[in-house]
């Protein structure tokens, strides 16, 4: 390694290693060793191998010397050639126990990245919505990107280089010492001009680092969300184009200036330090020879002294930087480690029970509950707030009781932010009630497995949401063993088949993010039809028709109608056309149910359900019990 290689690469461990440093505790390691327990055989085979390397680096320079001192001394042709040979197998041997290192650092970390990345992976999808609800989810990405990533270098660079210069360090010093202490002593006083220019440099270059990291982070967001489908929108439609360029260049003309400093800063580093490793070979050849005119050392060990030195500062340089790269690197294992330490608050029972066979019921008894406080569900840096607000919850249902028969239909009413939607959450188990209890077939759903929830209920959800993948993939999440035929079937009762044939590539065909590809009434027919295709025994429609014209509402009614049939249903809406036919009717107030009953009974009640009712299609009609003409008729089949 040349000293500009040398000079280059502490300046990058310098300025990477000052990103933050913080304690840690030693708990973590035991937890990385954990994690690195099913590689150890792995690891000890490339402890072994960079030990090797590093024997292979200090002998060249040594080879080299006695080749000199061979022709000084006028030895045969073959004693030359010999150690020539010798050389060259080194080399090769070094170039191949390089690869082979490569090779084991490379699997190493890349398998210590799978290991955290599914680790991490598979605990967040065990956390409850209200986790979801808080967490940016920009920061959540970041750590199974380049937390992890920081932890393997820990495993790929760090732990390789540390054995490998260490190694290399002692048997460098141990050789030029036999050659001539008073050089090496020279080597190891120049050592600090080398070294802390460089951390200097290196604090001064992460700190430019750091601000045009937030600077490209702010860009990256502001981008992000004008370029989205619904920001370009409100951009068009309210933004100011001028101001928006404007502040975009500020800032990019701020990382230009950034840029220009850090290149400079760089450059003139590197030519300094480039500089002084060159007068540090002038005074080796410099002392060296006038102790070989002298006598007192051999013409080959100059050579040998000067190619050592370059191996010397090497390692030298960068163990001086280990331990802050060690720090780094624990930090990102922390970092990754907080996210698998939070607790999921929904956990499944070891003994966990399957949902009965057959229609079911469903029911709630007496169920109060409050949204969880931020402290229990998230974390700060994922908020990057402070501090998580630690008080819980106002409760916002209380002593919910109902039950759906099987194969009835209950329909939910109410005000907005009533607590319709929070009831409804609480039967998929997004959320468990505080008090009381939430049954289906009979068997509370804490008891329930996961998997036999999913396949007892479905839920269609107001937004309609959509991957970025095709209407194939985005239909398949519900039964992934569905054939041709039934996606079709699927489609043609939720009044898509039409559409979807006449898009580019039919069923394989990307609805785009969030599918906005498509019309707010066409994404809410597709989750209709990934629930008919997924054929549960329990349906939760929360405004499954909130986006359909009336038209289209009541084509999709009329699916509904025949998907729902056998099946027990929870039905939230605000258009009360949709739920006249409902077996009951609740009605829902500040986290209370107040009336229940059918259609009639509610209307002839004069209640809360018939001032709802008047709002929407008139007062007369609905003030007599005698609902006239309703506009929506054709929809409430």
């Amino acid at each position: 390694m040349s000293m500009e290689t040398t000079a280059w690469t502490q300046l990058y461990s310098v300025m990477n290693a000052q990103r933050e440093r913080r304690p840690f505790a030693r708990a973590t390691l035991r937890r990385i060793a954990g994690f690195a327990r099913p590689h150890r055989r792995r690891i000890a085979r490339f402890i072994a191998l960079s030990v090797a390397t590093a024997l292979l680096a200090v002998a060249t320079p040594v080879l080299a010397g006695r080749v000199v001192d061979a022709i000084v001394a006028g030895d045969d042709e073959g004693t030359v050639v010999r150690l020539a040979l010798l050389i060259a197998v080194i080399a090769l041997a070094e170039a191949a126990l390089g690869l082979v290192s490569r090779w084991f650092s490379a699997t190493l970390g890349e398998g210590l990245i799978l290991d955290l990345r599914t680790a991490v992976f598979d605990h967040v999808q065990r956390m409850p919505v209200a986790f979801f609800t808080r967490t940016r989810t920009g920061a959540l990405v970041s750590r199974l990107n380049n937390d992890v990533i920081g932890a393997q270098r820990a495993f790929s660079n760090t732990l390789s280089g540390v054995v490998g210069n260490l190694v290399t360090l002692l048997l460098t010093l141990a050789v030029m010492l036999t050659l001539s202490w008073q050089i090496t002593l020279l080597a190891l006083v120049l050592l600090p001009v080398f070294v802390v220019p460089a951390r200097r440099v290196g604090r001064r270059m992460a700190r430019l680092q750091r601000e045009a990291a937030d600077l490209n982070a702010a860009m990256g967001t502001r981008m992000t969300e004008r370029f989205s489908a619904p920001g370009a929108t409100l951009v068009k439609l309210f933004g100011r184009p001028d101001d928006e360029s404007a502040e975009f260049a500020e800032r990019a003309r701020r990382v230009r200036d950034i840029g220009v400093r850090t290149a400079m800063a760089q450059t003139v580093f590197i030519t300094a330090l480039t500089l002084v490793s060159a007068l540090a070979l002038a005074l080796v050849y410099g002392l060296g020879g006038w102790y070989a005119l002298r006598g007192s050392l051999e013409p080959g060990a100059v050579v040998s002294l000067a190619l050592l030195l370059t191996r010397l500062y090497a390692p030298l340089t960068s163990l001086a930087g280990a331990r802050v790269e060690v720090m780094s690197a624990l930090v990102s294992f922390e970092r990754v480690f907080e996210v698998l330490d939070l607790k999921p608050l929904i956990a499944e029972k070891p003994d966990a029970r399957t949902v009965p066979e057959g229609p079911v019921a469903v029911e709630f008894t007496d169920v109060r509950f409050a949204y969880p406080s931020a402290d229990k569900v998230s974390l700060a840096s994922l908020e990057e707030v402070a501090a998580l607000d630690t008080r819980a919850g106002t409760e916002v249902l209380h002593g919910i009781s109902f039950r759906a028969g099987a194969g009835q239909t209950v329909a939910l009413v109410g005000s907005s932010g009533a607590g319709k939607s929070t009831i409804a959450a609480l039967l998929p188990r997004l959320y468990d009630a505080d008090e009381g209890s939430v049954r289906i077939g009979g068997v509370d759903v804490r008891d329930l497995s996961a998997a036999s929830v999913r396949a007892t209920l479905g839920m269609v959800t107001q937004d309609g949401h959509l991957f970025h993948e095709s209407v194939r993939a985005n239909l398949l999440l519900a039964r992934p063993d569905a054939g041709e035929d039934e996606l079709w079937d699927v489609l043609r009762r939720a009044r898509l088949d039409d559409l979807v044939r006449s898009l580019p590539d039919g069923l394989d065909t990307v609805v785009g993010e969030r599918g906005y590809r498509l019309s707010g009434g066409e994404r809410q027919r597709m989750t209709i039809a990934r629930l008919l295709l997924a054929r549960q025994r329990v349906v939760v429609l929360d405004e499954a028709t909130a986006h359909l014209d009336n038209t289209s509402e009541a084509a999709v009614q009329a699916a509904l109608a025949e998907a729902l049939e056998g099946r027990t249903a929870v039905v939230i809406a605000h258009r009360l056309s949709t739920v006249r036919a409902a077996d009951l009717i609740l009605v829902v107030e500040a986290g209370r149910i107040v009336e229940r009953g059918t259609h009639d009974e509610l209307l002839a009640a004069r209640g809360r359900y018939a001032e709802l009712y008047r709002t929407q299609f008139g007062g007369a009609a609905a003030s007599t019990g005698r609902p006239g003409p309703d506009p929506l008729d054709g929809a409430a089949a």
